[in-house]
């Protein structure tokens, strides 16, 4: 398992860290979302899912990733 921790903006409650956390785990991943950080942490299998496929999936809950 690979661990990547990235940057996002705009997530500011429960529904945004249910929203994100949600969609990591509807493609097969995990995630903590850290609010005060701005961050969320992902434990994915690399060698079926990639960072850019995280990144667009969090990007299309509405949240722009920033790093």
């Amino acid at each position: 398992m690979t661990n990547v921790t990235l940057q996002v903006e705009g997530m500011s409650c429960n529904h945004c860290v249910n929203s994100v956390e949600g969609a990591m785990k509807e493609l097969g991943a995990t995630a903590k979302v850290d609010l005060s950080a701005k961050s969320v942490a992902v434990t994915y299998d690399e060698s079926k899912l990639t960072v850019k496929a995280i990144k667009e999936a969090i990007e299309e809950q509405g949240y722009d990733v920033v790093s």
